[in-house]
């Protein structure tokens, strides 16, 4: 602070600490209402619905990450005069919440068995009034700025309503059905999984291959899965193997079992794969399945839901990974063994809930025709009316739905919305859709079943707005404009909501039946190193944990600063940290700028009334406002929170604040304070969208606003002087002469805040005679005096031409202290020259290094000498002892 600049008074403490503040402040923004939406708003509408996070969930950071950006984008919307609406709420998850609620039971001695499915189910909804949603809680502490008067739950009233809508909708247009087909079987969690459920990894298994029949007629399979060929009703090989010509349509007997299965040509199988032949498990296996169905096989199921064996004979009442060993060592013992390969390493599917191996199984479910809904929603984006954003994502996106298959829906659970259908003591099926009363009487049932977690959150943009009645919500915020996520649920999440959304809504036509106008996808949270986080690594970080610690808006700005559209992102703790500290940046110059009367209270003078410092500051203030406004229009976070960071802190606080603090004290000190005040004011609005509660604190005592959550988007509603290049040049060729003096002071070995005598010359010094007082501000130069005489000196070339700078040392650094540094560093130096020398001299390792590498040695050997040479020059300038 200058000695002339008026001090002030400002309630703004002397740090900034999250936890005294962040609360409150959001406390007030949701009492003042700024997060309500009004449908019946003139204003255009924005909406994002939140992808519904688990009941048993709690904030992670793929959280953290992506309601930092939903709510980025909702901030700036409503300050750019847009009618917000991001609404809340939470998914039941059905097999997560029954695993939680049987865990609990389990620890009393119960099962759900026990209580019956009434009473299981009022346990669920108990657990869920009591700890679900923990969630919504912490997206408070983040400052996720939701529409809380809209939360919804998936299995609230309205939702179960659009659910049973949909399904009686689908059912009556042929697009739901019921079959049976090969799914994927948890036997833990007891139910049918989508393929979307299941987690693939490589697993070490055996491969053991298995001689059927005897002789000439005798035939080799290989498998994975011994206990399974118990189940086997065929061989099949290719139709154009000649190996197996001669055995098709011949039978051979199935090893252990006493059956005889036919050998069938199938063009499914893989020559080349193993023996060129494959045992036949239709009720086990997917491809299996479809070769049964072609060749009218039988399918007998050889395992109960809990994966043990069922079929007659010694394995029976095995569980499958025990009969498997067992059903090899009978075979070896009958000479059946050809060969085993252990580890076998192959893909075994999991379930995602509780890891549990996966079970293919034949069973009767429900099914999503999915074909015309998928070519709709492909349609959408192929012609422009959903856009997804990074655009090279899209060939996934189209990947996935162009080759859906049917959609298992129902779930042998418990907890969920139960299938609308009732079945009749004379085989008859009812589909009762929410309007219609089911049949009742004597041997009248309702599907036992439950719908698929998936199915009612793809129903989300719209059945949380009020669908299938027309309510005003869905009139003003529907379609929604974006849908934020991970493009690791492109697939299963999003690729629902655009097949509901465009069925469910096609009354609105074409644009206004699509759930989202854009899709943004950003990447995954992986560790410093980019490894993916997982408990079991230890990598895993807690937002809570860096709220806690750095606060919500170091958090938020951290993520939104690696948030690259598509890209993963490395996360270290020293990053949050480095926020922390832009924080603590912000709030000390604008803290500084209050007490030394920093002002918005008015205009700003004329350009000719500024000087060159505020006439700079305020044209890249203008550059920055408008290039943080495209790339957020692009969804470029990352570029936008790194162009903020680096002109707020580099330019704002370290340059144009030090200019600042000398001009507060000459005759042009309002006007710098006007500008000063106008540049912190425009800058705070454009940072608010990610770092929320410090701008706010900041901007309301700066300006005196009521809040920046309703206050104007800088783009388009601040005029801002332009450019003026000749201040641009002046004050770059400032930055660069002070640059270089403080890089000559280091290399003095002068202390940072050390005054030393210089004296400035030159043409180059002329034209920046009027920042002369600026420049020994910021560079520490005391004026030359009486008897100065300069012991070193330098010339930086500038613009107008070469600016000399003669400095007097003596006295100022400790010379023999000096000439040892220099001494040891040149030593080091030396050491290295030698030894990279001495490698790029060697032919045996030239020929053998790879090219990179004998590149990194040359550019080390080429600074060692570089540093020889600038060492060795300043020993020689020094003073002699």
């Amino acid at each position: 602070m200058t000695e002339n600049a008026p001090q002030q008074q400002t309630d703004l403490p002397n740090a900034w600490n999250p936890a005294d503040e962040e609360a409150a402040l959001y406390q007030r923004w949701v009492e003042a209402g700024y997060f309500t939406a009004d449908a019946s708003s003139d204003k255009p509408p924005f909406t994002i619905v939140l992808p519904p996070p688990n009941v048993t969930g709690s904030l992670h950071m793929g959280h953290a990450l992506n309601h930092t950006l939903m709510d980025a984008m909702s901030r700036r919307r409503r300050m750019q005069g847009y009618e917000v609406l991001w609404l809340p709420g939470m998914d039941h998850a059905g097999i997560a919440t029954q695993n939680v609620v049987e865990r609990e039971l389990a620890g009393e001695g119960l099962s759900r068995h026990d209580l019956g499915r009434e009473r299981f189910v009022e346990r669920v909804w108990e657990w869920k009034s009591e700890y679900g949603g923990k969630i919504l809680g912490q997206m408070k502490r983040l400052g996720d700025g939701v529409d809380w008067s809209r939360e919804r739950f998936t299995m609230d009233e309205g939702l179960s309503r659009a659910v049973q809508t949909m399904f009686k909708r689908l059912y009556d247009d042929g697009l739901i059905y019921q079959a049976e087909r090969i799914i994927n079987w948890c036997p833990r969690c007891m139910t049918a999984l989508s393929d979307i459920e299941v987690d693939h990894s490589d697993d070490d298994g055996e491969l053991v291959s298995i001689r059927y029949g005897e002789g000439d007629a005798s035939i080799v399979v290989a498998t994975t899965r011994a206990e399974t060929m118990l189940g086997d009703t065929a061989v099949a090989v290719h139709p154009d193997d000649e190996r197996y010509a001669h055995l098709v349509g011949k039978e051979v007997e199935l090893p252990l079992t006493g059956r005889r299965i036919p050998i069938v040509a199938d063009s499914h199988v893989d020559p080349e794969f193993g023996t060129g032949a494959v045992k036949v498990t239709p009720a086990h296996d997917p491809n299996d399945f479809e070769i049964g169905r072609r060749h009218e096989l039988p399918m007998p199921s050889i395992m109960d839901e809990r994966g043990v064996v069922t079929a007659a004979g010694p394995f029976q009442g095995m569980d499958r990974f025990e009969a498997r060993p067992a059903i090899v060592a009978a075979l070896r013992e009958q000479g059946r063994i050809v060969a085993e390969k252990r580890p076998y390493v192959h893909a075994v599917g999991h379930c995602s809930r509780c890891d549990t191996v996966v079970e293919p199984r034949l069973s009767l479910q429900w099914w999503v025709k999915v074909e015309p809904l998928a070519k709709a929603a492909g349609d959408a984006v192929r012609d422009g009316r959903v856009k997804i954003h990074p655009p090279e994502l899209a060939k996934r996106y189209f990947d996935w739905v162009d080759n859906m298959h049917d959609w298992t829906i129902s779930r042998q659970l418990w907890w969920g919305h139960r299938i609308p259908v009732w079945y009749g003591p004379d085989g008859e099926v009812v589909c009762v859709g929410p309007d219609e009363e089911p049949p009742s009487g004597e041997g009248w049932r309702q599907d036992a079943d439950v719908l698929d977690t998936w199915f009612s959150s793809g129903l989300w943009p719209f059945s949380t707005m009020g669908w299938p009645e027309p309510t005003a919500d869905l009139a003003k915020f529907y379609p929604t404009s974006v849908l934020s996520t991970g493009y690791d649920i492109l697939f299963f999440w999003v690729a629902r909501m655009m097949m509901f959304g465009l069925y469910g809504m096609k009354d609105n036509g074409p644009a206004g039946a699509v759930p989202f106008e854009h899709i943004y996808l950003h990447g995954l949270i992986r560790d410093a190193h980019g490894k993916k986080m997982s408990k079991s690594k230890g990598n895993v970080i807690d937002p809570l944990d860096w709220m806690d610690r750095f606060g919500a808006d170091a958090t938020r700005f951290t993520l939104a600063r690696g948030a690259n559209p598509g890209a993963d992102m490395a996360l270290a703790e020293e990053w949050a940290a480095g926020s922390r500290n832009f924080c603590t940046k912000l709030w000390n110059a604008t803290r500084f700028a209050i007490m030394n009367g920093a002002t918005t209270a008015r205009e700003l003078p004329p350009a000719e009334e500024l000087t060159e410092a505020d006439r700079w500051i305020l044209g890249r203030l203008g550059a920055v406002v408008s290039e943080v406004d495209e790339l957020l229009e692009d969804f470029q976070f990352a570029k936008a929170t790194n162009l903020l960071y680096h002109f707020t802190w580099g330019e704002l606080c370290d340059w144009y604040l030090e200019l600042a603090k000398v001009q507060f004290s000459g005759d042009r000190a309002d006007g710098t304070r006007a500008v000063l005040g106008h540049a912190l004011d425009v800058v705070l609005r454009l940072l608010h969208p990610f770092i929320p509660f410090i701008t706010e604190r900041l901007w309301t005592t700066l300006t005196g606003g009521e809040s920046l959550v309703v206050a104007s988007w800088p783009a388009g509603t601040v005029t801002l002087p332009e450019a003026d290049p000749e201040a641009d040049t002046r004050i770059a060729d400032l930055q660069k002469l002070v640059t270089e003096i403080r890089r000559f002071r280091s290399d003095q070995g002068l202390k940072p805040g050390q005054r030393v005598a210089t004296r400035l010359a030159g043409p180059g010094f002329a034209e920046l005679a009027a920042h002369e007082e600026a420049i020994r501000s910021l560079a520490r130069l005391s004026d030359p005096g009486d008897g100065f005489s300069a012991t070193a000196g330098l010339e930086v070339a500038l613009t107008g031409g070469t600016a000399t700078v003669e400095v007097d040392t003596s006295g100022t650094i400790d010379v023999a202290a000096e000439r040892k540094r220099l001494q040891k560093d040149l030593a080091v130096a030396e050491k290295e020259l030698k030894q990279t020398e001495g490698k790029l001299g060697n032919q045996a390792f030239l020929d053998k290094a790879p090219a990179e590498v004998v590149e990194k040695i040359r550019a080390r050997r080429d600074t060692a000498a570089a540093d020889i040479e600038r060492i060795t020059a300043r020993l020689e300038a020094l003073p002699a002892s």
